[in-house]
């Protein structure tokens, strides 16, 4: 074959790869412009009610006014919320099956050895509609008025302080292993059934503290049956801005909140994921959505897919750190 002919059948090939390919990219764009072209579900792994569904139902209310569609939100609890989340990892990647679910996403890596899904492999988020701080409350009786103070106490009564959690492994029992890991401070848990029962234990004096979320625990501070020494996030809350952060308070780094976010299946197209990004954070920061978040002690927050990812990422390994340490398993 001469040089001229080889060099006509390259361009030939060349040329039909190339109408094959414009085509694939065509459709791949049109899809994603098009999208929602049907109705879009959301599962929620927890029961209706929580803290989860709100801030979900909250959004979707008004997604479904931003495009054109309607949101529809289905709850799914069951197996700590693993159920619901292994149906969202398996699902079509296409942006009509999304998972609204809480900062335990993150930890039950570090509490299951096999897992169905990879939070970080399986998934592409999307962003978070609000976070939900914890404060750092104490009894009156107990003799402390600052975090400085409350390590100090610990330090000098190893074992003898004993803190409320919401149940084993959840979000506050989480932030108050975090404090003793980051403080070398020894306290002991005692798990109730529920936030508002461990809040009843603090009040009754069962218990000496608790890392509470902010919505159950400012009432009490307010009416001055609690003592809030400082808030777990990094920024000082909203909600409660004269507390200070327990990394201003004395632990440098300490942070943590509970928060809930939007994900949808890995290999989702990108134009889908900031298509669902733009319209969910400006719905989080419009008025109305925005009080009626604040009004559950839910901060807006509407990070980008790529700040929402590597949260995820961060708080695997921050939790798989810290359950390893406190010697934490699943009840």
């Amino acid at each position: 074959m001469t040089r001229a002919l080889q060099l006509s059948a390259v361009v030939s090939r060349a040329s039909a790869v190339a109408f094959t390919v414009i085509p694939l990219i065509s459709a791949a764009a049109t899809a994603s412009d098009a999208f929602p072209a049907r109705p879009i579900r959301i599962i929620v792994p927890q029961s209706a009610g929580g803290s989860t569904d709100l801030a979900a139902r909250i959004v979707t209310q008004r997604l479904s006014d931003a495009l054109g569609q309607a949101v529809v939100i289905d709850n799914r609890p069951g197996a700590g919320s693993l159920n619901g989340t292994e149906t969202v990892a398996k699902a079509a990647p296409d942006g009509y099956t999304l998972l609204a679910v809480a900062a335990s996403f993150t930890i039950n890596p570090s509490l299951h050895e096999k897992l169905p899904f990879d939070p970080v492999r399986d998934f592409a988020p999307i962003t978070r509609f609000a976070a939900l701080p914890h404060i750092l409350v104490v009894h009156p009786t107990l003799p402390v008025k600052s975090v400085k103070e409350l390590i100090a106490l610990a330090k000098s009564k190893p074992g003898e302080l004993n803190y409320a959690s919401s149940g084993i492994a959840t979000s506050t029992h989480l932030a108050a292993e975090l404090f003793k890991h980051m403080t070398g401070t020894d306290m002991v848990q005692v798990p109730f059934k529920g936030g508002a029962p461990g809040v009843v234990g603090l009040l009754s004096g069962q218990v000496q503290l608790y890392f509470a979320t902010i919505s159950t625990a400012l009432p009490h501070v307010k009416s001055g049956k609690l003592r809030a020494l400082a808030v777990t996030t990094a920024k000082r809350s909203i909600v409660a801005p004269e507390f200070p952060t327990i990394a201003e308070a004395g632990v440098p780094g300490y942070e943590h909140a509970s928060w809930v976010g939007l994900l949808a299946p890995a290999r989702t197209p990108s134009a889908v994921l900031m298509r669902l990004y733009k319209e969910s954070a400006a719905i989080v920061y419009a008025p109305e959505p925005k009080a009626l978040l604040l009004h559950d002690g839910l901060e807006p927050v509407g990070d980008t897919p790529q700040e929402f990812a590597s949260v995820v990422k961060n708080e695997v390994t921050k939790w798989m750190r810290v359950v390893k340490a406190a010697g934490i398993k699943p009840q």
